[in-house]
């Protein structure tokens, strides 16, 4: 069987609808919890990063050791597929810059994708991204250009938040209380589904590329 680590950095930030697609694909996930010194080793295995309230360039004594760790695991040429603070991460990596926004960009957002399809998902975040030199972008916001990029065929960075289902939002709302600005309330159940489609499709793809170049 297939395996896939996964790097999380809050207890409330789980893999949500990534668990539920790598089940259905057949792929064992093992997830580190970097924020409690969890990391696999340094090799070109294909890593997801998630998200995390923490500032990418800077933050707590293990984000820097995870920055390292992640350096190191690009020059073997580790695929990667990398969510909001992972996706800052992956940037720095990659020669890209991190910067404060003026407003933060919260709860329902729509992106508009390079090839025109549009699509409502869920954004939590203050810092943007300016892109690598080598980069693709592939989405933006109104309010985030930098919604979605690619260097090369197996390292994706997102912006936003496509594995946060329903459960996702419970648990982030409940462990945040007031400061989160996320949906409560009746749930947006096709909202969800047309992010998880995307999600799925979009995972296929980056994990078939990243099988062709192991």
């Amino acid at each position: 069987m297939p395996t896939l680590n996964l790097i999380q950095h809050h207890p409330a930030e789980g893999p949500g609808a990534i668990a539920e697609w790598a089940r259905s694909r057949g792929i064992t996930l093992y997830v580190f919890r970097a924020d409690l010194g969890q990391l696999p080793p340094v090799s070109a295995a294909p890593v997801i990063l998630l998200g995390g309230p923490y500032e990418s360039n800077a933050g707590p004594r293990w984000l820097e050791t995870e920055r390292q760790w992640l350096a190191g695991s690009l020059v073997q040429g580790a695929a990667v597929f990398a969510i909001c603070l992972g996706a800052q991460l992956l940037a720095l990596s990659l020669g890209g810059n991190v910067r404060r926004m003026a407003h933060p960009e919260t709860g329902w957002t729509t992106v508009t994708f390079a090839d025109g399809q549009r699509l409502k998902v869920l954004e939590w975040h203050e810092d943007a991204i300016d892109l690598p030199e080598d980069a693709q972008l592939l989405a933006s916001s109104d309010v985030c250009e930098q919604q979605m990029y690619r260097v090369g065929a197996t390292r994706v960075g997102l912006q936003f938040h496509p594995e946060w289902n329903v459960e996702s939002v419970a648990i982030l709302n409940e462990h945040f209380a007031e400061e989160s600005p996320l949906p409560r309330g009746p749930q947006d159940s096709a909202a969800y589904q047309a992010v998880d489609d995307w999600l799925q499709a979009t995972l296929d793809e980056w994990w078939t590329a990243s099988s062709a170049h192991r």
